[in-house]
């Protein structure tokens, strides 16, 4: 287990964290009597927390040449369960609409199946320039959601951003598509070509054998 692997793991295990931060706004720190910390900074620094470990992982595994196809397939993984933990505990406590989200977390599906797909045939699906620019949009955004609590002033900003995250998601989506599928289709094609062929070839095989059996046993024994 590597650092940047380590530090994947921690973006996940963050993921409760945030949700109870999110949900129960009650929650907040309080030294002496008075609150040091309430429950919308704490659900924000831990948010931005986890997100900086996604620059890093991405960072220090290159840096460090420790790059692993675990960590390449867990990263985007504990991406969505982030991002996915944030919106929907938005959702819960009214400070996004449930089909925005919708529309976010259909698109995190669409790609976790493309790459399972790609996975499957021997191929990884990296992190397109677009799908880099729709992670740093998404932390944007709920990171703006999130002080909406506090400052409602900023809403109108923080629902742009999320729609630039709707943006951004359907765009490197496309992306994603239109770049592996005619790969991925003629890789399972060509396997399955191979496939029929060994199939065909078995077939055949059996054919020669029953043949030369029942020549053996047409040939009187002398």
């Amino acid at each position: 287990m590597n650092l940047p692997n380590v530090l994947t793991l921690i973006r996940i295990f963050l993921v409760p964290l945030l949700v109870a931060a999110v949900v129960q706004q009650r929650m907040r720190l309080v030294v002496g009597g008075h609150t040091v910390v309430a429950n919308d900074f704490f659900a924000l620094a831990v948010f931005l927390a986890a997100a900086l470990t996604d620059l890093l992982d991405g960072y220090l595994a290159r840096r460090l040449r420790q790059v692993t196809t675990v960590g390449t397939l867990l990263d985007p993984i504990a991406d969505k369960l982030l991002i996915s933990a944030a919106l929907i505990s938005l959702v819960q406590v009214r400070m996004l609409p449930g089909w925005l989200v919708i529309l976010v977390i259909g698109r995190e599906f669409a790609v976790t199946g493309l790459r399972g797909i790609a996975a499957a045939e021997g191929y990884t699906i990296k992190a397109s320039e677009l799908g880099k620019t729709k992670m740093a949009m998404q932390v944007a955004g709920v990171a703006l959601v999130i002080l909406t609590g506090r400052w409602p002033v900023l809403r109108p900003w923080a629902l742009g951003a999320m729609w630039a995250v709707v943006v951004f998601g359907l765009w490197s989506a496309i992306t994603y598509f239109g770049k592996f599928w005619k790969t991925l289709d003629a890789s399972i094609k060509l396997r399955r070509r191979h496939e029929l062929i060994e199939m065909e070839r078995r077939k055949r095989r059996l054919e020669r054998a029953h043949r030369k059996a029942i020549r053996d046993k047409s040939v009187p024994a002398r």
